[in-house]
């Protein structure tokens, strides 16, 4: 019988993210071994990637960087997924995170396919993505990328589980004046998820099928036809104050705008990203 401990099991498990079974079968076949049994473990894992390939990834964590660039500051945010958040918490994948963010940082990668083609470590790191995910048993995507400049660049990730690593993330590109209050602008959006910046961001396809749907509501509810255009165009801003960003009210202040705080700061907030994890 292979000689091992339950605190041997506990350890490979942290290390793995594999389930006790597997890990105790590992042992076993390693006769007690913990870098063998380890080695069992991802080489059983690697067989089993094209398994995973059909199985959901909607857990996981959301990680940024913010760096001088220029006269100003770059910031650029990554979302991971796991299939599980046991995984997710796993010291492996966060060592997995840092790479995939330095990896974004370093290429200036603009989505997904081109961060997974990445150079990392003698190889791509499409290729470290799928050694990671043979080791903890689990589907690992790397998900999107987004990235923002301005002259100032805040960010702020959010927990949704206190246990769990940050699942909602957000960047927020400013002028110098608007810094301020850019942190908390960045909070404001982590609660709001704004879609837009402004009005004029919206492509005109939406704010058509809005209109239309804003009429067709109307006259579904027997509104006066001499009414609808202001009942219409009543609607329409709804849509704007809820998924324009310097149209919301502001979480901090609801008797303000977005918009107001940042007139009232003398700055501008140019640009902004927002991840949730599965979202």
């Amino acid at each position: 019988m292979a000689n091992y401990t339950a605190a041997d099991i506990k350890a490979l498990r942290e290390r793995t993210g594999a389930g006790m079974l597997d890990v105790k079968k590992a042992l076993d076949e390693a006769e007690g071994d913990s870098a063998k049994a380890l080695e069992i473990i991802r080489v059983k894992g690697l067989k089993g990637v094209s398994k995973r390939e059909g199985r959901a990834a909607s857990d996981g964590l959301v990680a940024a960087d913010v760096s001088a660039s220029g006269d100003g500051q770059v910031g650029v945010l990554v979302e991971i997924n796991s299939e599980t958040d046991f995984v997710a918490k796993n010291d492996t994948f966060l060592a997995l995170a840092d790479k995939v963010l330095g990896a974004a940082v370093a290429t200036g990668a603009a989505d997904a396919a081109e961060l997974a083609a990445a150079a990392v470590d003698g190889g791509t790191l499409q290729s470290v993505v799928d050694e990671t995910a043979a080791t903890l048993g689990e589907k690992i995507v790397v998900r999107r990328v987004a990235r923002v400049t301005g002259e100032n660049v805040a960010t702020y990730l959010h927990k949704v589980n206190k246990d769990l690593p940050p699942q909602v993330g957000v960047l927020v590109a400013s002028d110098a004046k608007a810094a301020g209050v850019a942190k908390d602008i960045a909070m404001h959006i982590a609660a709001y998820s704004p879609t837009y910046l402004t009005r004029e961001d919206v492509p005109a396809d939406v704010v058509a099928s809005e209109r239309h749907i804003a009429e067709e509501t109307s006259r579904n509810e027997g509104k006066p036809e001499a009414a609808l255009p202001k009942i219409i165009e009543g609607r329409l801003n709804g849509f704007f104050k809820e998924n324009v960003l310097v149209e919301q009210a502001f979480a901090k202040d609801p008797k303000k705008t977005v918009g107001q705080v940042l007139t009232e700061a003398g700055g501008t907030v140019t640009g902004f990203a927002r991840f949730r994890v599965g979202a």
